[in-house]
């Protein structure tokens, strides 16, 4: 009898790279669960690291060949440092917040503050900026001189040194995934101003991301592994509250923080001001892994007119719709979604599109 495709292909070993935060959610449950090896593939331990630049790295150099990766920083890895990076699928939705010191309640006082972003080319840094822009706040980027009333200083930061940043006094807030913004509540060492899904509703924050010439050369071998991603997905969905033990093997932090992130409704934070869109029904984190070519487009259009360092020339190139075509391989995911219940099994609209809600008042 002939081998799955899967297992025929199974020599190439599946190396996971991940941050600390509950974005890597579905791939780090689908190692937990087994459901690599169930599609036939050789998978080793997951491996951590600290920084986005070191992930990036480590998955230029090959160390490992798939990663979860921050969607701008997968459009700055493939048209700014022109490496064949490619995104097969989104890994969840929201699943961010911006935290600040407890004194900070309203966005005037923002001003004159330095604030982190784990990377430029994130979708914290847009959406922060977004914040700003809608509260007369400017941004400001390596600034030698103190900030002024109506300027923010930003400054890119590892997720694991914002916490003890914020709670030292050395700055006045981050944005970031969870669970460090869930953690500073618990610490009482900070409070969540504003969860970023209630900026862009339901964004991608991290993708998964694969080399060009894996789908190219191993077609059934990335087949497997988005089947698995999203299989893990759909289980994250049905068992949130399970979730967080599953993911205390891979991620530091203490369970009551991972938890809080899945089991935590967000209409609680109505009267703090950290949610303004109820009616967006809003989760904490949510899950499906289908990337939606309009979401492409609009974080195009949304980075050329977001601050970051660095030489930007390539971002004025970049026309939205080549990029939705280019940078994303979606025939893997649509496969794998088909395969388990379609759009709807995730609460997704049947014909594989939606529209873009942005409000950042």
């Amino acid at each position: 009898m002939q081998a799955s495709p899967a297992r025929q292909l199974n020599t190439q070993p599946l190396k996971i790279g991940y941050l600390p935060i509950t974005d890597a959610s579905a791939l780090l449950v689908a190692h937990a669960l087994g459901y690599y090896q169930e599609e036939g593939l050789a998978v080793e331990q997951p491996v951590l690291f600290r920084g986005w630049a070191q992930i990036a790295e480590a998955f230029q150099a090959g160390q490992v060949n798939v990663v979860h990766l921050l969607m701008p920083l997968a459009i700055w890895l493939r048209y700014g440092r022109q490496f064949p990076a490619k995104v097969v699928a989104w890994n969840h939705l929201n699943g961010s917040a911006f935290t600040t010191a407890t004194s900070l309640t309203e966005p005037a006082q923002l001003g004159g503050k330095l604030i982190a972003v784990p990377f430029w080319y994130s979708i914290h840094n847009v959406t922060l900026q977004m914040l700003l822009r809608a509260n007369s706040l400017e941004p400001v980027l390596g600034s030698a001189a103190q900030p002024g009333p109506n300027q923010v200083e930003l400054l890119v930061m590892a997720p694991p040194d914002m916490l003890p940043a914020l709670a030292s006094g050395r700055i006045a807030g981050y944005i970031v995934a969870d669970p460090f913004n869930a953690l500073a509540e618990i610490r009482k060492q900070g409070r969540i101003f504003r969860f970023t899904g209630d900026i862009w509703r339901d964004h991608a924050c991290c993708v998964v991301v694969m080399r060009e010439e894996d789908l190219a050369q191993r077609p059934n071998w990335a087949q497997a592994v988005v089947n698995a991603v999203v299989r893990a997905q759909l289980w994250l969905r049905e068992h949130g509250a399970d979730a967080a033990q599953v993911l205390t093997t891979y991620l530091p932090q203490p369970l009551e923080a991972i938890a809080r992130v899945f089991t935590t409704p967000l209409d609680s934070y109505a009267e703090t001001g950290a949610v303004h869109h109820l009616h967006w029904h809003p989760q904490w984190i949510d899950f499906q892994p289908y990337p939606y070519p309009s979401f492409t487009r609009a974080l195009v259009e949304a980075l050329k007119q977001t601050a970051v360092e660095g030489d930007t020339g390539f971002l004025a190139a970049l026309e939205p719709d080549h990029v939705a075509q280019d940078l994303v391989d979606e025939r893997f995911v649509r496969e794998a979604i088909e395969a388990h219940g379609g759009p709807t099994a995730f609460s997704q609209p049947p014909n594989w599109e939606r529209q873009e809600e942005i409000d950042a008042a």
